[in-house]
């Protein structure tokens, strides 16, 4: 015959109650402070070095991130639709120019005006 063990044992509990309370502790803890993974993985064959991948990881949250001084997602065109407009924007700007330089290339020929 088996007896339970008691709650108050010492062993954690694999599915408690408190697990959930301690997860959103920890991520709270975590996106509030930081955390930094880095890493190096070399692959080398007779002292020659073939591949080195450097891994770097950080978890934070955005206003930490922003503290950092971390925000290449504001620039990236993939990423925001502000930094998407911006680019548009520049590059309409720069063929404009472009197109303004080659009508003055070619005097001879009449601007045709849109409709």
């Amino acid at each position: 015959m088996t007896t339970p063990v008691p709650r108050s044992s010492g062993f954690p509990d694999p599915y408690g109650h408190n697990s959930g309370a301690n997860l959103a502790d920890i991520l709270e803890r975590v996106l509030d402070k930081g955390i930094v993974i880095a890493g190096d993985i070399r692959i080398n064959l007779l002292d020659i070095e073939l591949l080195t991948i450097k891994l770097r990881l950080i978890v934070a949250s955005v206003d930490k991130a922003k503290e950092m001084g971390i925000d290449w997602w504001e620039t990236d065109p993939a990423l925001s639709s502000r930094a998407r407009r911006d680019e548009l924007t520049r590059e309409n700007a720069e063929l404009r120019e472009r197109l303004a330089r080659l009508e003055e290339l070619e005097p001879g020929r009449e601007r045709k005006e849109a409709p």
